[in-house]
């Protein structure tokens, strides 16, 4: 089947120019948008990837009609010619069908690598430039040389606990632990740390169930596994978590806490703690934490 795409910018637009010059091209099916070409979300050109089958061919009136740049170009009709799917743009006289058509798409291609090149090239140059004016891009770090040894003789004091040293330094624990890691701290200490016997008799414990998930903020970014690894040995570890399944996503937690609003605070600052750790690894994480007892969840 010959099918057709057809779009313009505004409301105002007529199709109807690009519609005649896809009929006369012979298609069978026209789909259109009425839409700017810099939106991601497209409902003409998304039904046009699902109507399409091996062996049709996908015609355009001209090459600005499909692609937001020539990079995306690039990428849509590679993604046809891996479905079996051809193309043809009437105005540019290209035709994947034909050898002068697969060649002349080649060379767009080179061009645009060639263009992805460069920018590279350039962003590369500014960041040296950027260097040698002292200025270094990044997040700014959470500690200071000061507070993190600071924070290595805090934690080798077994009579401060985790929550202590995090309070004082207003950090998180995976922002702690990662610091510990970078100062070449072992990491482990014996349960119980810094919580004195007058305290442990007003403890309680509860075991708790979480499912958690670790996605990447775009296809295009690694991390995913990473992150997860980081939040289980420097998030949950200290809740005594236990993976119910090794290739899973639910765990068990136990917590232990003094009141309710500490229970609150407690559970609030694991959530943001593994949020933080996936963030650095250019992902994000979605956690549901549920009391089996109580019926109660938090999100």
């Amino acid at each position: 089947m010959i099918i057709g795409y057809a779009r313009v910018s505004t409301q105002d637009q007529n199709l109807k120019l690009q519609k005649d010059a896809l009929k006369k091209a012979g298609c069978e099916k026209i789909i259109t948008d009425k839409v700017s070409g810099i939106k991601d979300q497209r409902k003409g050109l998304d039904k046009l990837l699902g109507a399409i089958r091996k062996d049709d061919t996908v015609v355009v009136w001209k090459l600005d009609r499909l692609g937001r740049s020539l990079k995306h170009l690039i990428e849509f009709v590679s993604d046809l010619k891996n479905k079996g799917v051809h193309f043809k743009s009437l105005q540019e006289n290209i035709d994947t069908t034909t050898g002068v058509g697969k060649l002349t798409f080649h060379l767009f291609a080179s061009l645009a690598e060639f263009e992805r090149d460069i920018i590279r090239e350039r962003t590369m140059a500014g960041l040296a430039a950027a260097r040698a004016r002292g200025r270094v891009g990044g997040r700014p770090k959470a500690l200071d040389e000061k507070q993190a040894q600071q924070l290595k003789t805090m934690y080798n004091d077994n009579n401060i606990s985790i929550k202590d040293i995090c309070s004082t330094l207003s950090i998180g624990r995976a922002t702690l632990y990662r610091y510990l890691r970078e100062i070449g701290v072992k990491v482990g200490r014996p349960e119980n740390v810094g919580i004195t016997t007058e305290n442990k008799s007003i403890k309680k414990s509860i075991q708790l169930d979480l499912n958690l998930r670790v996605e990447r903020n775009n296809k295009f970014v690694r991390g995913m596994k990473r992150a997860r690894q980081e939040i289980e040995d420097y998030c949950l570890r200290q809740f005594n978590a236990k993976k119910l399944d090794k290739n899973g996503w639910d765990y068990t937690i136990t917590v232990e806490f003094e009141d309710e609003k500490d229970l609150e605070k407690q559970i609030n600052d694991l959530c943001a703690d593994m949020e933080s750790t996936a963030d650095c690894r250019n992902c994000f994480t979605e956690a549901s934490i549920y009391d089996p007892i109580l019926d109660k969840s938090w999100y």
